[in-house]
């Protein structure tokens, strides 16, 4: 254990990377995947089942939780570590995306946003210096800067424009967060899917100095062959010795493509989502446990799988569980997708260890071409 984070890179094959980010709160094996606890959950699963797929790290919504139960309740309280009950690290959003996703309900200026709450209508502001704040009373191991991400597509005026603020308000987050000692602070490129504009995103963002990198505004309606053209450039303007994020993402494929090009942590509410609506990702593709086709199918969702759901049920009762709209699906399903996504990641650690990345990659389109595939 350390009281100090750093980031440790083990091996390479090709651009994906293998190593370790060690924090106080225990070391998060990199690629990583964080499962979304939006509310202080990750929704229809115990602290500690989460940590049971495998996960080393969660995702806390800032949004969200300054909104309810409030930062400052969560921090009289003892802190999100303790309010949700994970002692292992948690990395909180800044809360940008959440607000620039409010269209209508915002005002957007030099100094910050002003929103009304999703809630209750009530009035807030939200500025980097109140972000920093916000996160530290939820007691973050690893913060996120305050930006702001438009949606794609984008002209490149309205891109530069987004960037530029983004960039200053990197430096106020700088400024703000002061020296936390065991605590980090990641600064996230934008620049839509402008080569130039991530590069000179990522030159401010290397002045300023952060102890990790995102790359932002992507997986926010660019499609994935456009994400992975950006993939391909925007993880080499970013530090070598630093951890870089991709910020909502993503699909199986996108996580193995973004690893291939470079990413060390990704997040998404997919796998979770996707559980409490019937939609089930195995080696083998899609499953729709909602389908007719399942009813009297006595299998398990994946053959290979050790996870609750696969080692003890049929498919035959997880739908009948779905149709009848029994929380345990939800519950079970969210638990095997977690699961797959977490066997993914240390696929790849494995396999980026031993330099046999091409060999596993390639074994994991074909596994997945060979499936069954249910239709939405």
């Amino acid at each position: 254990m350390t009281d100090r984070f750093s980031f440790q890179l083990n091996a390479t094959d090709g651009k994906a990377r293998t190593g370790a980010i060690s924090t106080p709160r225990g070391v998060i094996r990199t690629p990583a995947f964080m499962p979304v606890g939006t509310a202080a959950t990750v929704k229809a699963m115990l602290p500690e089942s989460v940590a049971a797929t495998g996960a080393d790290i969660l995702l806390g919504n800032t949004y969200h939780l300054m909104l309810r139960p409030t930062a400052e309740r969560i921090a009289r309280l003892g802190g999100l570590h303790k309010f949700m009950n994970w002692d292992k690290p948690i990395l909180t959003d800044s809360g940008g995306f959440q607000v620039m996703s409010l269209a209508g309900l915002r005002k957007l200026t030099e100094e910050g946003v002003t929103f009304k709450s999703h809630i209750d209508g009530s009035s807030h502001h939200l500025t980097p210096e109140r972000s920093m704040e916000i996160q530290a009373l939820l007691g973050s191991d690893i913060v996120m800067c305050f930006d702001e991400c438009p949606a794609l597509p984008a002209d490149r005026d309205r891109i530069r424009s987004s960037m530029d603020l983004s960039m200053r308000w990197a430096q106020r987050s700088r400024d703000a967060f002061g020296d936390r000692p065991g605590h980090a602070l990641f600064g996230i490129q934008q620049g839509g899917l402008e080569q130039d504009l991530r590069e000179e995103s990522a030159q401010a963002l290397r002045a300023i100095e952060f102890d990790g990198y995102a790359v932002g505004g992507l997986a926010v309606g660019e499609g994935q062959e456009a994400m992975f053209n950006v993939l391909d450039f925007a993880p080499d303007q970013l530090p070598e010795d630093k951890p870089r994020y991709l910020m909502g993402v993503g699909k199986p494929d996108d996580i193995v493509g973004a690893v291939k090009r470079g990413i060390d942590m990704m997040d998404c509410v997919l796998p979770s989502r996707s559980g409490r609506t019937g939609q089930v990702f195995t080696r083998h593709g899609v499953v729709n446990i909602k389908n007719a086709r399942h009813a009297d199918d006595p299998r398990p969702l994946d053959e290979n799988c050790t996870c609750p759901a696969c080692a003890s049920y049929s498919r035959a009762y997880l739908h009948h569980v779905f149709r009848s709209q029994e929380m345990i699906s939800g519950m079970l399903l969210t638990w095997h997708n977690l699961h797959y996504f977490q066997e993914i990641m240390a696929g790849m650690r494995d396999a980026i260890a031993t330099g046999s990345f091409a060999a596993w990659e390639a074994d994991f389109h074909a596994t997945r071409a060979q499936g069954d595939i249910d239709p939405l």
